[in-house]
């Protein structure tokens, strides 16, 4: 309890946030997971965009198909497209309803996707950022 008390003291506790265990292996787009979001998604050397989901929401199961359409569609082009188990995962980020889609620019800068929830729709909208 001592060393617990001293290390709080000086400062030298980091907080535990929730996060799951990291996929091993990715498959089509990317698991972002609490403890790789900021490496995942805030890297500055490359544009993402993320679905913030809950297991549970119908609408983001009825997006599932098109998300893996949309990650394979863009698997070797110069973004990410992650998904994010807002549930079961500390962010950050206010995330009002689900599914909840953000852009987020290798600058620094976020944009809450608002159109449809269709491939080509998802397709324009990332096609419009090159």
């Amino acid at each position: 309890v001592r060393a617990f008390i001293d290390s709080f003291l000086k400062g030298k506790l980091k907080p535990k946030l929730k996060s799951q265990i990291p996929p091993k292996k990715q498959g089509l787009g990317t698991t972002v997971v609490g403890n790789t979001f900021d490496k995942l998604v805030l890297d500055k050397s490359k544009d993402v965009l993320i679905e913030f989901y809950a297991p549970w929401c119908g609408h983001c199961k009825t997006l599932a198909p098109v998300w893996e359409e949309l990650a394979a569609a863009f698997a070797d082009k110069e973004v990410v497209v992650g998904k994010f188990d807002a549930t079961a995962n500390h962010t950050d980020e206010s995330i009002q309803g689900f599914p909840t889609l953000i852009f987020y620019d290798g600058e620094g800068e976020q944009e809450t996707y608002q159109g449809e929830r269709t491939l080509e729709a998802l397709t324009a909208f990332l096609e419009s950022k090159f």
